[in-house]
């Protein structure tokens, strides 16, 4: 899973120990001659010197003995520098997703994800100013890692402004049992939705008092704890079962920039 909460910054062992393949230093045997390996270990060396640190790391599970150090890994980084104040005191702590693998079928993927203190919510951002930013392994350079990381941040502040506009927007209790519908698809496929029945009533109920409101914020924020923490249970056929907590960083990533688009289409529509 995801973890956008950590705010120690990892040192080398401790992320060798997490995702050794982060410091492969070559391309995997199944990659052209062509290829340019650059380690994501250079990319980390050269993101602490634009002051970002890396709190949390994941890499998928190899299929294969072969794939073993080639596989598609995350890094999570924070700058303790840069912090977006509000004056309800709702601080919220940007940080930078880094994706990269080494059997050249990935390039440098940049997402930006949000911390929010008061309500420890993590999310990652999924709009039009925040498409994913890519740098390919042929030709890269600090200069253009620079550009890019200087681009997402000057973006957040806009969409902070937008996160503040979901607390704004107040949900009918037919818009958020609509909302709950349709963000059922972050998780399940069409094909598995029209196989199980899930209770909305249950899913839009919060599990601490601190998040109960009909703000879209709140809503929002209940739908993405269930769903990523499984704490819903759905009807198979005759059998009731309880959802599984999404372990791969990659299904998690999907359904939080999916659920983060649904929120940003109610607030829109709103405005």
């Amino acid at each position: 899973m995801l973890n956008l909460q950590a705010t120690k910054v990892l040192t080398k062992e401790e992320i060798k120990g997490l995702a050794p393949s982060i410091y492969t230093d070559k391309g995997s045997p199944s990659t052209s001659e062509k290829y340019a390996h650059i380690s994501t270990d250079q990319v980390i060396s050269d993101m602490e010197l634009l002051g970002w640190g890396v709190v949390d790391v994941k890499e998928v599970k190899a299929r294969k003995s072969d794939t073993v150090g080639f596989q598609k890994h995350l890094v999570v980084f924070r700058n303790p520098e840069i912090t977006i104040t509000s004056e309800d005191g709702d601080d919220v702590y940007p940080q930078i997703l880094l994706t990269n693998s080494h059997d050249g079928k990935n390039a440098f993927t940049f997402k930006a994800g949000l911390f929010r203190l008061v309500c420890e919510n993590g999310l990652v951002i999924c709009s039009q100013d925040f498409a994913d930013m890519k740098i390919r392994h042929y030709g890269y350079s600090f200069e253009e890692l620079q550009d890019t990381i200087k681009n997402i941040v000057e973006k957040l502040p806009l969409t902070v402004e937008a996160l503040n506009k979901f607390k704004q927007v107040q949900l009918g209790q037919d818009q958020a049992l609509e909302f709950a519908e349709r963000s059922l698809s972050a998780r399940f496929s069409d094909e598995e939705l029209a196989g199980i029945e899930i209770d909305l009533d249950e899913l839009l109920t919060p599990t601490r008092v601190e998040d109960k409101g009909s703000d879209l914020w709140s809503v929002f924020n209940v739908i993405q704890e269930k769903l990523v923490h499984g704490m819903f249970s759905y009807e198979y056929g005759n059998k009731t079962r309880k959802a599984r907590k999404i372990k791969n960083f990659k299904q998690d990533m999907i359904v939080n920039e999916k659920l983060f688009g649904l929120a940003l289409e109610y607030a829109q529509v709103a405005a």
